[in-house]
């Protein structure tokens, strides 16, 4: 197919761990001209086949950058959640849907309010969960739903192990290491299931939700995997009290993990979903075993 008789695919937060991913994979599969939104094209001018600019803070940026474009990835910050958030997906699905977008692909997390009959507050994971509904109404020939895991790279950033009290590098969290609920996967292979899903609108594009998930595991699973592959690390149960008032944003990552213990990440039964999603992204995803091998590292204080 020559480059300019394929379809073009417009990919917000292109240089963000997921919009970077969806970019690799788009290019990688030789079907699509992929066109990179950022806030500086020319910071990124080798990102993509076009690179151009598009602020989600500035709607009319969004319009012209969809123009032309058969597929929308959408993608916002979670450090923006809330009702800037929502604002954003909200005037990017506008602009898609008036741009003539075919198929919009939105990238959203479980609705931890609907799922714990509102006992569990998790705004960044909700926030996204709000905005299905608006993809949903604003009619696209093709609408898909994908959601991220618990990043295993989570492991070795924000969530890596520390030194413990007896010296011990590992993890001291308020959740019962021997339940099993972290859906869990490279955020790396998300680029998989998007590219699938723009390639099989007939199998993906009618409002189905994919979730990427590599493994499923409890932290004692984590751990066991861990020390067989040569890592001396441990893990502590602490209350949840004493974890939300241990540093800045301690509280909502205790509400989160309780909504984690309590429900899954996902939050039900997914393994349909989650078949559909390897079905469509063409693979299996990495385990973690398989990733933490080449990709674990711990780095001591």
């Amino acid at each position: 197919m020559a480059s300019n008789d394929k379809k073009v695919i417009a990919v917000v937060g292109a240089t963000g761990q997921q919009g970077s991913g969806v970019v690799r994979a788009l290019r990688g599969s030789g079907q699509f001209k992929v066109r990179a939104l950022t806030r500086d094209p020319r910071k990124h001018a080798e990102l993509a086949d076009e690179v151009v600019k598009g602020d989600l803070d500035h709607p009319q940026t969004l319009e012209a950058a969809f123009n032309g474009a058969y597929g929308v990835f959408l993608v916002t910050n979670f450090r923006e959640a809330g009702i800037r958030e929502f604002k954003q997906a909200k005037s990017a699905i506008t602009a898609a849907k008036n741009a003539g977008v075919k198929h919009l692909i939105w990238s959203t997390l479980p609705n931890v309010e609907a799922i714990s009959g509102g006992k569990f507050e998790v705004p960044h994971f909700t926030g996204k969960a709000k905005v299905d509904q608006v993809v949903t109404d604003a009619g696209f020939p093709h609408h898909t739903f994908v959601i991220a895991p618990g990043y295993y790279q989570n492991l070795v950033a924000f969530l890596a192990p520390h030194k413990q009290a007896d010296g011990s590098m590992g993890w001291a969290l308020p959740i019962d290491a021997s339940v099993r609920c972290l859906h869990m996967g490279d955020i790396d292979q998300l680029g998989d299931v998007v590219a699938g899903a723009f390639m099989h609108p007939d199998l993906a594009g009618h409002g189905e939700y994919l979730p990427l998930v590599g493994d499923f595991l409890s932290f004692n699973e984590i751990v066991e995997i861990l020390k067989g592959q040569g890592h001396d690390v441990s893990y502590m149960q602490v209350p949840k009290e004493q974890f939300a008032r241990a540093f800045p944003g301690g509280a909502e990552l205790a509400e989160m993990m309780g909504y984690w213990q309590a429900h899954t990440y996902l939050g039900s039964d997914s393994r349909d979903q989650i078949a559909l999603a390897n079905k469509v992204a063409g693979r299996k995803p990495t385990d973690f075993s398989t990733w933490s091998l080449e990709n674990f590292k711990i780095h001591t204080e």
